[in-house]
């Protein structure tokens, strides 16, 4: 099974210049929590953004290269949806904003918190998609410093 997790803006942004935008502690907290012993999957500029590998996760690249550092590297995308769109393993797309475009189709499971503020100097955004395609279960609200955020799993219908 794929599931998406990310941080979105008022206006999808995720990210800029190769760097989240918003840096809250439960949504980090979160992160972690449900994708703790899971297969993660990423773009390669989301691998170099990373302080290092993510512990406890078995980290897979997406890129044309091969090259040291994650567990495993993924040449063939649609090889890697096919291997998992319908198995019981729950595997987590982490970014970026190209990667979660092309499994964004195939995901059952979407993990967004959605943050009540836009950037307007973001220069990476998660894809638009129909919410009405999808039951919503909201798991947690807060707020940190000023920010005020919704932790929400979108389920595919």
């Amino acid at each position: 099974m794929i599931s998406i997790i990310a941080a979105i803006g008022k206006n999808n942004e995720l990210g800029k210049d190769n760097q989240l935008i918003f840096h809250i502690k439960e949504d980090m907290k979160f992160f972690r929590e449900k994708t703790n012993g899971h297969k993660i999957i990423m773009g390669h500029k989301t691998w170099d953004s990373l302080p290092g590998k993510l512990k406890n996760r078995e980290n897979i690249v997406i890129s044309r290269h091969d090259f040291e550092g994650p567990d495993a590297i993924v040449h063939d995308i649609n090889q890697f949806i096919d291997k998992y769109k319908d198995s019981d393993e729950e595997v987590f797309v982490i970014g970026g904003g190209t990667v979660y475009h092309q499994f964004l189709p195939y995901a059952k499971t979407l993990y967004l918190t959605e943050v009540d503020k836009a950037d307007p100097k973001a220069t990476t955004f998660f894809p638009e998609f129909n919410k009405s395609n999808y039951e919503k279960a909201i798991i947690k609200k807060g707020s940190e410093d000023d920010l005020v955020y919704s932790i929400i799993k979108y389920i595919k219908n």
